[in-house]
């Protein structure tokens, strides 16, 4: 058992220095992948099963303990993905002959869309805060707040890509921002005249006062009162604040800022892109938002559609 154990150990260590090497994961990335490789491996060491050997079986039968302890479907789809990765590095590394995560079936919750907010609500939360950020004696939190909301909300931005953007990193001469994602990924993110009027606006009048205070030569874009980049707590509380009944996030905006994209008829294609989605699997989650505008659209314009036709009822 102590060998069986040890072999795993070792394994999991290599693959999270795969990760991080190679992969360019973030630390926290890397840490939640190998946490759930660990449990993978404690389930199947009590049969004293080891990870290069483990069976199709082994991986179905984790799977349904994880839901016997009513973990979430969410949950355990990140975890089966995080399997995935796994053996799909055992095979490139011609270890293993045969990947037992095949033809396990993900939970089908991990397609459900994200929740978003209503176009209503975003307009409502940019209104409050634009109205503190365009008054004559705006300070410097109110500009830097606004400017935050709106980027999150034109850009799609993850929160840890607001935290990590840098003054050199947005062109407003072009609105377009570049953004360091997941696996630090650049792409370029295009910004709407709103977003760059708020931005203009914190650079210009905000942000020369937060930067005084800084220890030294600060190139993060959002600057906390003390002149230091903001941390991705900081933000969430933020977003939360800033929303009327405390129900935003910047995940939730920007998973609005998608679901918004697709209600008005971008493709696919450019969401993926724009969010900086690497498999646009991820993005087909916003898929049944296409179908419901589609249907929406059929009902007010087609013929026999029941807008239409209740409209001809009426003539």
């Amino acid at each position: 058992m102590a060998v069986v154990g040890a072999s795993n150990v070792r394994l999991v260590r290599e693959f999270g220095d795969y990760l991080r090497v190679e992969k360019g994961l973030r630390p926290n990335s890397c840490e939640a992948y190998t946490r759930d490789l660990d449990q993978f491996a404690e389930f199947i060491e009590k049969w004293d099963g080891v990870l290069i050997s483990a069976t199709q079986a082994d991986v179905s039968g984790f799977m349904e303990a994880r839901r016997g302890n009513h973990v979430e479907s969410r949950s355990i789809a990140r975890q089966l993905s995080g399997l995935r990765g796994f053996y799909r590095w055992l095979l490139m590394d011609k270890r293993i002959g045969h990947d037992p995560t095949v033809n396990i079936e993900t939970p089908e919750s991990w397609r459900v869309l994200p929740k978003s907010l209503a176009e209503s609500e975003v307009s409502g939360m940019l209104e409050r805060t634009g109205i503190a950020a365009r008054a004559a004696d705006a300070d410097n939190m109110s500009l830097r707040d606004h400017a935050i909301l709106e980027l999150l909300y034109a850009g799609g931005l993850r929160v840890g890509e607001i935290c990590a953007l840098r003054v050199s990193d947005v062109w407003l001469d072009v609105q377009r921002a570049q953004v360091r994602g997941k696996g630090d990924k650049e792409r370029i993110v295009p910004l709407g005249r709103k977003a760059c009027e708020a931005i203009e606006a914190y650079l210009q009048r905000g942000r020369p006062g937060l930067a005084k205070r800084a220890t030294g030569l600060q190139r993060a874009m959002f600057l906390s009162v003390r002149g230091n980049a903001l941390t991705r707590q900081w933000v969430w509380q933020m977003v939360r604040d800033c929303s009327d009944g405390k129900t935003a996030s910047p995940h939730k905006l920007r998973h609005s800022c998608a679901t918004h994209m697709v209600e008005h008829g971008a493709d696919l294609r450019s969401v993926q892109t724009f969010l900086g989605h690497a498999d646009i699997a991820t993005t087909q989650v916003y898929t049944h938002v296409a179908l419901g505008h589609l249907k929406a659209v059929h009902r007010m314009h087609h013929p026999r559609g029941r807008s239409r036709a209740q409209e001809n009822d009426g003539e």
